[in-house]
């Protein structure tokens, strides 16, 4: 709910009885006495807080009916009205409270809440900072200000806010909790889960932070524990299907599975919000293939599969065109004129890195696994400070016109950029499997970094996509000719890396070949890295690191065969994925 005003600001300066007069704002109606604007006011609050969304809306009306320059009436107004999901007109009326009083601290939230509704984050920025310019000390401003930098992915900056919210009301649950959020985004889990541990016991029923406290529980394979906020989110929330779906993912479903008929019961709703439908639907498809009922798992992939891809943006020709201009930019007369050896080499000389690239669901995150079972290894996760380190120059196509020290230091810009390995550890993993794309750019900045390519059949590879419901991003997966002709693109562009880049300047890995050979595997790609053999490598389910891709829960369990060839369960129904992969297929 949007900050409302409980007091009529013109009625604060006196409190004498005043005598009955004309009323001056309703002369269309003849003589009559001057109605009570502040008990309406005071009325409208009172049905405002209690929930009674229509009721507060009509008394509103009435005292800007009576008296049009009430700011304070035009700022709860809105705040009804965005309580309606009406939030165009509740800006209207957030704006026309501004235009009576500059100076509202709530009327800036509350336009900078609507605001960033309609997705409209920079100008909402700008409300809460002339907010917290009015009073410092709101710590309602700074929650939502630090909501506003984390949809900007400006993380350390929504952290300093949302501490700042804790600090000033310590039982501002919503604040701890999205602040555990934000610290769980950066790599703290354990700071993440005291937050989620506050705001839980500020308010036992705060379902997002019982739901927040599973999902790391699950990232940690403390898969019991995170069955149990699944289950208290259920029962505080029913509909809330995010937890739904989490626990779908953690758990073996049977026939006649009672948790199964709730999620379909969820699905037959009229109500279900359409950003929701896809959680409900991948989780009905994991359950019915637990159940052994292909079909009906497939029908509910292609629904949770067509929801969400109506409800996102892919350009697939730009993605091609993306893919193009890569292998035009990283051509082999690039690599053959830049100096690797000498006192003008391009690039850092630091060993490192380890990048383990591929197509999503193709090995990556077991790959990681196994090297971060090593106690040399320290495996950071998908990491997006490659991307970030390049952003100094448009990629691709200034990269060939960069001279060494500048590839140096764009080398040296990412390597400062990664997390602390802890005490022993002399590699680090980055795990970011669209980093194929930047293949050719590791090379250039850091030419001795280890670069390891999953692989994995074309047709599992691509259904196991299909089968997922991403966190963010792999918008190329949820349509099957799309998710096809992307799956070429990725295909062609490795086949150019390995015609222009030196032999043995990355190491294919394929994932049937680890399932056949786990301990020949494993080894081969801990000589790869340069270290001793350390036989906890081959025992990667047992390692205790977080893990948070969608295999999150797989690697906490021994290899198993059942991966392989899935997608012949699907076969009828994948015609467009074939078509698409053609002699790939």
């Amino acid at each position: 709910m949007g900050a409302i005003s409980t007091l009529p600001a013109f009625a604060r300066t006196s409190r004498r009885k005043i005598a009955p007069k004309f009323d001056p704002w309703c002369r269309d109606r003849g003589p009559g006495p001057v109605p009570d604007v502040q008990r309406i006011f005071a009325d409208a609050v009172r049905h405002h807080l209690a929930g009674r969304i229509e009721d507060a809306v009509a008394r509103y009306h009435r005292v800007l009916f009576l008296k049009p320059d009430y700011a304070e009436a035009h700022n709860n107004l809105g705040a009804a009205l965005a309580a309606q999901g009406r939030v165009e007109d509740a800006v209207a009326r957030y704006k026309c409270a501004l235009a009576l009083k500059p100076d509202s601290v709530d009327a800036h939230n509350n336009l900078g809440v609507a605001l960033a509704a309609q997705g409209r984050i920079g100008d909402a920025m700008a409300h809460y900072e002339r907010a917290l310019a009015l009073n410092p000390r709101h710590a309602g401003v700074h929650h939502n200000l630090g909501l506003a930098l984390a949809a900007q992915g400006r993380w350390d900056e929504a952290v300093a806010h949302y501490k700042r919210a804790v600090f000033l009301k310590p039982d501002y649950a919503d604040a701890h909790n999205n602040l555990g959020i934000a610290l769980a985004t950066q790599g703290n889990p354990d700071d993440a889960m005291a937050h989620y541990g506050r705001a839980i016991g500020i308010n036992p029923n705060h379902a997002e932070a019982h739901n927040n406290m599973g999902n790391i529980f699950r990232e940690q394979g403390q898969f019991d524990d995170a069955m149990a906020h699944y289950g208290r989110v259920i029962a505080i929330r029913p509909a809330m299907v995010e937890a739904h779906y989490h626990r779908a993912e953690i758990r073996i479903f049977r026939r006649g599975d009672a948790d199964l008929a709730a999620i379909e019961t969820l699905a037959d709703r009229d109500d279900l919000p359409a950003n929701k439908a896809p959680f409900v639907h991948f989780a009905l498809a994991k359950a019915f293939e637990d159940a052994g009922d292909d079909a009906r798992a497939f029908e509910h992939l292609r629904k949770g599969n067509a929801s969400k891809r109506s409800q996102i943006e892919y350009d697939e020709p730009r993605v091609a065109d993306m893919f193009r201009r890569i292998s035009t930019a990283f051509d082999k007369r690039l690599f053959e004129r830049i100096e690797f050896d000498g006192p003008e080499a391009a690039g850092d000389p630091s060993s490192v890195p380890i990048f383990v690239v591929g197509m999503p669901r193709s090995g990556s995150t077991l790959i990681e696994q196994i090297l971060a079972s090593h106690p040399q290894i320290h495996g950071a996760g998908e990491l997006g400070n490659l991307e970030k380190a390049a952003r100094v120059v448009p990629f691709p196509e200034c990269i060939p016109a960069l001279d060494a020290l500048t590839l140096r230091r764009i080398g040296q810009a990412y390597l400062a950029s990664l997390p602390a390995p802890g005490e022993g550890k002399v590699r680090i993993v980055d795990k970011l499997p669209d980093n194929f794309l930047r293949i050719g750019l590791i090379r250039l900045i850091l030419p001795n970094a280890k670069i390891i390519h999953t692989v994995r059949n074309a047709a599992d590879t691509c259904v196991s996509c299909y089968s997922k419901l991403f966190t963010s991003g792999q918008h190329f997966s949820y349509e099957m000719g799309e998710l096809g002709r992307y799956y070429r693109h990725y295909s062609e562009l490795m086949t150019h890396w390995g015609s222009v880049l030196p032999p043995g300047a990355m190491l294919d890995v394929a994932y049937e070949d680890v399932v056949d050979d786990l301990e020949g595997q494993a080894r081969r790609l801990i000589a790869y890295c340069g270290l001793r053999w350390d036989d906890r490598c081959v025992s990667f389910h047992k390692t205790r690191r977080p893990v948070r891709t969608a295999s999150a829960v797989q690697v906490r369990r021994p290899l198993f065969r059942s991966s392989l060839q899935r997608w012949r369960k699907y076969e009828a129904g994948i015609s467009p994925l074939r078509q698409a992969l053609g002699d790939m297929f």
